[in-house]
């Protein structure tokens, strides 16, 4: 398997994911999420606020992001991935395999060991969304997402 990085970006929503990870419409496969580094990039202030990983079955509308191989010797990613979303992915409802709270002055890095990573299902257009369902709309947010498909 071949392992991806994506960097996300956008003032912190509520409403709107930060950026998500989804799979090729035509091809079913599986991906496996095995790193997420987050934290807030502008000025910080003494606000905390939800991170969430949750799964989801399209793309939604979002300015568009290309994921990187980690190893130039790999293929292109078969997934996409987007940032700043005018419209969300559809969500599966209560598929969230991540939630954390998270100040502002501090940051969140998360890693998953093999075996542990969060896993999708093997089907086209299967993802995951970055949220911050509890943010307000004045912080600046970005991620690294790692994985493998």
């Amino acid at each position: 398997m071949a392992k991806y990085s994506v960097v996300l970006a956008r003032t912190a929503s509520a409403t709107l994911s930060v950026g998500n990870v989804i799979g090729n419409a035509s091809t079913a496969h599986r991906m496996k999420f095995f790193r997420l580094a987050f934290g807030a990039s502008g000025t910080p202030a003494d606000t905390a606020f939800l991170v969430q990983l949750q799964h989801c079955t399209d793309a939604g509308t979002a300015t568009s992001v290309t994921p990187q191989k980690l190893d130039p010797g790999d293929r292109a990613a078969q997934s996409s991935a987007g940032e700043n979303h005018t419209v969300d992915p559809t969500l599966t409802a209560g598929a969230i395999p991540f939630s954390r709270g998270v100040h502002t002055r501090t940051g969140l890095e998360l890693f998953l060991g093999p075996g542990y990573e969060i896993v999708t299902p093997a089907a086209a257009s299967d993802g995951l969304a970055l949220r911050t369902p509890t943010a307000g709309s004045t912080i600046a947010v970005n991620a690294t997402i790692h994985y493998e498909e």
